[in-house]
Order: C-alpha cells, then sequence, then structure tokens
C-alpha cells in the first residue's frame, strides 16, 4: 500500500511539472494578432523556471530560456506591412498562431465616447455596416476590470476580431471609422485594442507613480488597495439598492395582482394625461421619484398584423418595462441607451392596442427624453407615438442614494486595462475622454499631460502620437455668456497641444444638446484619421487640425486674435457673421462681441467695453452654432485667451 502512495504522488509530480512545464501566451498573442509594422516585435509568455523555449516564424528559429520566475520573451526583427503568417512555439507543448498581420496598433481608450459600439449606431450607419467586411481591420476588446494592487500582466479575456457585418457590432464606433479611414487611405492592416469603460475619470487610467503628483488621487487609490474597504462598500451599496427597489416593487399600486396596470383591458379612464416626450416634473406630480405608468392605446391597421414590429421609445428616464397589450417586449435598467424593442409577428393586432410603459426612476428628473424617435414600425409604415399619453402614479419614492463605482477609483483602470498592453509595440493612442472629469475642469490640465507622459514613458517607445478628442457640445444652449465647466475642460484639452506630437479633434458641431452620447461617430472617427495622417503618417500637405489660436494682441479697444491651422483660409460655415465671440475687462463680466475675419486673424470687439482684457470664444456647455471653421471644414477650437 504505501509502495502504490508512493507512486501515485511521483506520478502526481512528474503530471504537475509536466503542466507548470508548458509555454502560455498572453491573450493578446493569439490568432488573428495584428503586430506593429516597422519596429522590432517582443513576443513574450511564461514557462516553468528555466524552460528552453523555440520559435519558428519565417522559415527562422528563434530560441530563449525562461528566467527564475518562468518569464520569457524573444525580439523578432521587424517586419513590413502584410500577411498573414503562422508563427510556432514549442517547449514541452507547441503553440500555433494562425492568420498573423503586421500593420499599425492604435490604443483606444476613454469613457464612454469611445467605448460605445456600431451596435448602438446600426440605425444611422445602417449600409455602412452591411458592408464592413475587412479581414485587415480588427479589433481586441479588452474586459472591463479594475485592480488597485499591482499592475496585471494578462487579460482572462479577449480576442482578435476582424471586421464584418456581424462583428463590427461590437467594435467601438469611433474606432472604427478612425480604422476605416486609414485603411481606405494607406491600405494597411489596422489594428484596434479597445480599452476603455463609461464614466472613468482620467485618474483610473494612471500609474501609482504618475498619480504621486496629485495627492488627493493618490489617496483614495491607496485606501481601494485594502480589499475589506472595497467589500464594506459593495456590500453597502448592494444592500441600499436592494431595499429602494424592494421597497418600491412591494408599494406599486400598479402591479397589484389583478389589476395590474399593463393588461389591456384595464380601465384607465380616470388617468391624467401627459405629453411625451417630457419630464413628469412638469405635471401634477411634480418633481418626485419612484413609479410611474404610461398608457396609450394606438389603431394599427390590417396591414401592419402578422409582421415583426419595433419600438422606438427614444430614452427613458431611468429604468423601463414595456408592455404591449398585456405582454412584455422588452426592458432597459439605466436612461443612456436607446430604446429598441423587437417585437414578434403575433404581439400587434388589427384595431387597437394597448401600450404600457412602467418608468422606474431614482433620483433627478424622471420621465421621456425630448428631441428623440418615438415610434411603431412594421417594414416601412410607422405610427408616431408623440403627443398625449395617460399616466397614474405607481408609488413615490425618495431619492436613491447613488453607488460609489469603485471601478473608476485612480489606477484601477491602468493596472488591469493598460499594464498587460505594455509589451505590445503601437503606432499611437486615441484619447476620448474628459466628461466624467468636469467637476475639476481646471486640473485636468495637468492630469492628463501627466496621463500622456505617464503612458510614453512606461510604453518605452518615445513620443507616440497622442490623438486627444474634445469635449462636443451638450446640454442646452444659454442666450448670455455664462461660465462652463465643460468649456474650461475643452480649454484644458486644447493646453495639452504644448505637449509634443499631440493632435485634436474638436467636434463642437457635431454634439446633441439632450444626449451626452451623440450619434456622429464617423466625422469623429474622420477627424481623428486626418490628425494621424499629419502626425503618424507624415502626410504634410494636408490640413487635418482644427483653427487655434496662437497669438492675442490687444490694440484700443479691440482683441487681434492670430490663428494656426487656417488652411486655405478662415471662413464663416454659414455665411453669417461669426457667433460666440465675447469679451470682458478687467472686471471679467463677459458681454457678446462682434467679430470679423481678416486674413488668418479675427478681429474682436464691442463699444460696450472700452478696454478689454479677456476673449471667449464658444465659452459654453452647448455654444449656439460657433460658425468660425477653415476652408476645410474644421471647426475652431473653444477657447479663451487675455
Amino acid at each position: 500500500m504505501k509502495k502504490l502512495k508512493t507512486l501515485i504522488i511521483v506520478l502526481l509530480l512528474i503530471l504537475s511539472n509536466s503542466l507548470t512545464a508548458q509555454i502560455k501566451l498572453p491573450r493578446l498573442i493569439s490568432d488573428g494578432v495584428i503586430l506593429q509594422r516597422d519596429e522590432k516585435i517582443k513576443i513574450w509568455g511564461w514557462a516553468s523556471p528555466n524552460e528552453k523555449i523555440n520559435l519558428t516564424f519565417k522559415s527562422k528559429n528563434y530560441e530563449t530560456v525562461a528566467n527564475d520566475s518562468g518569464d520569457w520573451h524573444i525580439i523578432l526583427p521587424a517586419q513590413k506591412a502584410g500577411g498573414p503568417f503562422e508563427m510556432v512555439l514549442k517547449a514541452s507543448n507547441e503553440i500555433k498562431i494562425k492568420d498573423i498581420l503586421f500593420g499599425d496598433v492604435w490604443i483606444c481608450s476613454g469613457q464612454s465616447n469611445m467605448e460605445l459600439t456600431m451596435e448602438r449606431l446600426k440605425e444611422r450607419y445602417g449600409d455602412i455596416i452591411k458592408n464592413a467586411e475587412n479581414r485587415n481591420i480588427r479589433q481586441f476588446l479588452v474586459p472591463d476590470k479594475y485592480d488597485f494592487k499591482k499592475e496585471q500582466t494578462d487579460f482572462d479575456s479577449g480576442n482578435w476580431i476582424a471586421a464584418n457585418s456581424n462583428t463590427v457590432l461590437d467594435f467601438s464606433g469611433v474606432a472604427y471609422f478612425f480604422a476605416k479611414n486609414i485603411y481606405e487611405k494607406h491600405h494597411i492592416p489596422i489594428g484596434l485594442i479597445n480599452t476603455a469603460l463609461g464614466g472613468s475619470p482620467v485618474e483610473a487610467w494612471m500609474s501609482d507613480k504618475a498619480l504621486k503628483a496629485f495627492p488627493e488621487a493618490y489617496n483614495e487609490a491607496q485606501q481601494f488597495k485594502d480589499d475589506d474597504f472595497i467589500k464594506s462598500i459593495e456590500i453597502s451599496d448592494q444592500k441600499r439598492s436592494d431595499d429602494w427597489y424592494a421597497l418600491a416593487n412591494a408599494n406599486d399600486t400598479g402591479l397589484l395582482e389583478g389589476n395590474e396596470w399593463h393588461n389591456s383591458n384595464i380601465n384607465d379612464s380616470d388617468w391624467e394625461q401627459m405629453e411625451i416626450p417630457g419630464n413628469w416634473a412638469d405635471t401634477s406630480l411634480g418633481n418626485i421619484n419612484g413609479i410611474v405608468w404610461f398608457r396609450k392605446d394606438i389603431d394599427i391597421p390590417k396591414s401592419m398584423v402578422g409582421k415583426p414590429a419595433k419600438l422606438f421609445m427614444g430614452r427613458i428616464v431611468d429604468q423601463d418595462f414595456v408592455y404591449i397589450n398585456g405582454e412584455f417586449v422588452g426592458t432597459t435598467g439605466y436612461q443612456y441607451p436607446p430604446r429598441r424593442y423587437d417585437m414578434k409577428p403575433t404581439v400587434l393586432k388589427e384595431g387597437k392596442n394597448t401600450i404600457a410603459i412602467r418608468v422606474i426612476n431614482n433620483i433627478g428628473y424622471g420621465g421621456f427624453v425630448l428631441d428623440k424617435p418615438y415610434f411603431l414600425a412594421v417594414e416601412n409604415d410607422t405610427i408616431d407615438l408623440k403627443g398625449t399619453w395617460k399616466y397614474k402614479l405607481g408609488t413615490k419614492m425618495k431619492p436613491l442614494q447613488g453607488p460609489t463605482f469603485i471601478r473608476w477609483k485612480p489606477e484601477g483602470l491602468y493596472n488591469a486595462m493598460v499594464a498587460p498592453l505594455l509589451n505590445l509595440k503601437i503606432k499611437g493612442a486615441l484619447w476620448y475622454q474628459g466628461e466624467s472629469n468636469t467637476r475639476n475642469p481646471k486640473e485636468y490640465a495637468k492630469t492628463l499631460p501627466a496621463l500622456i507622459k505617464d503612458w510614453r514613458t512606461n510604453w518605452n517607445q518615445g513620443e507616440f502620437p497622442f490623438l486627444i478628442v474634445q469635449l462636443t457640445n451638450f446640454m442646452e444652449s444659454n442666450s448670455e455668456p455664462t461660465e462652463s465647466n465643460w468649456a474650461q475642460l475643452r480649454q484644458s484639452q486644447l493646453e495639452t497641444l504644448s505637449v509634443p506630437n499631440t493632435g485634436m479633434a474638436v467636434t463642437i458641431d457635431l454634439g446633441e444638446w439632450n444626449d451626452i452620447h451623440p450619434l456622429n461617430k464617423e466625422d469623429v472617427g474622420k477627424r481623428l484619421a486626418l490628425l494621424a495622417r499629419k502626425l503618424a503618417y507624415k502626410e504634410n500637405n494636408i490640413t487635418a487640425s482644427s483653427p487655434v489660436p496662437s497669438k492675442t494682441t490687444f490694440k484700443e479697444n479691440k482683441i487681434i486674435i492670430s490663428f494656426n491651422n487656417v488652411g486655405s483660409g478662415l471662413i464663416s460655415n454659414d455665411g453669417e457673421a461669426l457667433k460666440e465671440f465675447a469679451i470682458a475687462g478687467e472686471d471679467k463680466k463677459f458681454v457678446w462681441a462682434n467679430a470679423k475675419i481678416e486674413g488668418d486673424k479675427v478681429v474682436v470687439w464691442s463699444d460696450d467695453i472700452e478696454n478689454p482684457k479677456y476673449v471667449r470664444y464658444a465659452w459654453a456647455d452647448n455654444p449656439d452654432n460657433p460658425n468660425l471653421y477653415n476652408k476645410e471644414g474644421l471647426p475652431a477650437s473653444p477657447f479663451e485667451t487675455n
């Protein structure tokens, strides 16, 4: 018996050694990978200590030995763009990497406007999606993770996916349009590494070392290295949310058994009326939180019956459950996604049909967002759903305190979503972020340059191009000059252009007043591609950047602003007088000003300000039609100068 036990132990040890000896590659180095052309390439991974590894590529062999920790790497000579190729690695096991391309690799990072997928844009870009087949454009989607304790070396999921009409739906919209434009111009493979997370501030993407220059963020990062601290917050947040929703559901009159308000046969003759879209704060309910039910009867002709249908309900704040004729057709858990619900052919019937919507709002104004699509579609026939709806309060609730959003805390995303990329050679980085830093916009003029320096240092690849998307226009317009955190953050982004080899896509004309996620991602991608063509691809004969102020001269009662990036000349893009210029004296009380173009300069003045000291352009959350452009069609950046 003892001999048998000893034999089993020996066999287990042999098996264990055999398993640990097997080489392992990072997720990035896998089938379909795009590797950076014209750069020495690092292939890396893990094995047992002192394990010998052999790599075969293009009929040449390369060898190395894992160190005492099991880490190893092999450097391959630079390759020209092309492929596909195969690579074979051997130790005690064998790994074959297939369909390798050499091209340009771009890091695509930031928050939700970078993360926003083509699927969210499919109504706008249906034909582009339909014709997206291109095996030379590929994306690696980095999983959303955080780690406050250490820099990770690999991802727990992720694959390289080539673009086609199905897979492109999971691509970042901005990144895809960028890649599409670069590929159409240069015909080289483009690899997109999509490492972005909605709502994330810039500090979440900075390393521990970089954060030391920002004590508040650094100290917060140290707090979240404590697992017990995180756990206590998660438990508290979850309990608070669970208790709120449990109480709301228990008290919702619309869920009473036998009288559920989603049924088509209930008596709603005593319900009040409200115009949709709109907020119920404007009704007799006032600004309350809780659950409100909405109902509307529509008449369906025979021609629309027995066919698949789609319901578009714009955007709803915050959560909705939608029923037609008592049948559940869809739900969305938070306010930002568009409401698009597909329905089976059996849902609609000829004649009267009833739509019922249960809306749960936990904080702020509840209701239906203006200027969004609200209609029912069957093939080419549509029924407009804007107008009068009936509504009734299900239950009133106190506002729900929001969660802590641990995943947004400083350093966490850098460690988990950037650090594993650092061995990979890249062409450059695209950065669409800033909305979450508008609470402290002046600090962004320090943190964003610090992030750029941090990434460049840690990639150890020189001053690679870093291309920024300036915040777009958002929220309501103001009739008078005003202060604006969004404008101040745009100024911080503008000042970041002092960092070498950076570029900025101005998007002050591409936003939507009622949506922090505007749908025009094609022009954002095009403008980033223009910048890349100039900075990364050295097309020196193109105008790639928006006009930005270069010098300001104060002369008597006039301000003369010189511009860079005027291209073929400055213009008013609508032919009207220049708008959105404001000036102020020492008191910094701004008034609207006159402005006219003189060559590559703009002269600004106001009869109300005799001795101007400050000038602003498009300084607002959502400036009203800023119309200064260059003739190449790029809008001037918003700015303040003195």
